[in-house]
């Protein structure tokens, strides 16, 4: 089989020679036709060299023009490639009302950003719209790095969004937040001990620790904001206590915290847990 592919490719090889020698006959043919009927006639000369000048010309302007456009090309796939885009996660409160998802993600597009992930829960408040129901919606986007959180911030309010809030995103932001807080769950059953590290990477934030297990209530201590701070009783051990000044804690965070301190309340009786403070 291999024989015959290669006396194939070698016919080919000779039948395209041979028509290449042909046309070659062929032009010398029309060329030295040309040249009698035109040579012995007193402008034949003349019409002769204009005819060569202008191929000569014509293809120079050819070349000419494929080497610029193949220029052009190269500096436009080098602008696109020297655009550098960095990461934001982006909440905002929205009317849930027809078109106003399209509206935010029509005013990221205007801006050249791309939406990688999104996450829509109840906002619980009716503050936005009286009679509309209203919804947190929270972007990860990539932006371009010429954009600063002012013009995002503006694209967001412009399209509909309320009470906007825009920090630096990194890449393990877009982990779904459910299947993570179920991962979680599971790693801390099976040790009790990677409660306060498991908690950490929930939240997304380093300041997770053992406070004060007197106060039960949701959040934290006098002097921290509404929604920056998370305080989760671990009966029997202490009280987690979280904070994140500079993105509040939205309702569904609140709610898989609880369940993943509860998932370390279940080992507390085999004292697998470690007290506060360590």
């Amino acid at each position: 089989m291999h024989g015959r592919v290669s006396q194939a490719g070698h016919t080919r090889t000779w039948a395209r020679e041979i028509a290449e020698l042909a046309a070659l006959f062929v032009a010398v043919g029309l060329a030295h036709v040309l040249t009698t009927l035109l040579g012995h006639r007193d402008p034949g000369p003349v019409v002769l060299i204009g005819v060569g000048s202008a191929l000569i010309a014509g293809s120079a302007l050819h070349r000419k023009l494929s080497a610029s456009g193949g220029v052009r090309a190269r500096l436009r796939r080098g602008r696109g490639r020297a655009e550098v885009m960095i990461l934001w996660r982006v909440r905002a409160r929205v009317a849930e009302r027809p078109g106003a998802l399209a509206a935010l993600s029509g005013a990221f597009a205007a801006l050249r950003c791309s939406i990688l992930s999104l996450q829509i829960a109840p906002a619980g408040s009716d503050t936005l719209a009286q009679g509309a129901c209203e919804a947190l919606d929270e972007f990860v986007i990539e932006a371009p790095a010429r954009l600063t959180w002012h013009d995002l911030r503006n694209a967001v309010e412009r399209a509909g969004g309320a009470d906007a809030v825009i920090v630096p995103a990194q890449v393990k932001d877009l982990i779904d937040p459910g299947i993570q807080a179920l991962l979680l769950a599971d790693r801390v059953r099976d040790d009790p001990g990677e409660l306060l590290p498991a908690m950490r990477e929930l939240l997304r934030t380093s300041d997770v620790r053992w406070n004060d297990p007197a106060g039960t209530g949701p959040h934290g201590e006098a002097g921290d904001e509404e929604d920056t701070a998370l305080r989760l009783p671990v009966d029997g051990v202490g009280t987690l206590l979280a904070r994140r000044p500079e993105l509040p804690f939205s309702p569904t965070e609140a709610a898989r915290a609880t369940a993943l301190a509860a998932a370390g309340r279940r080992r507390r009786a085999a004292g697998d847990l470690p007290r506060q403070g360590t």
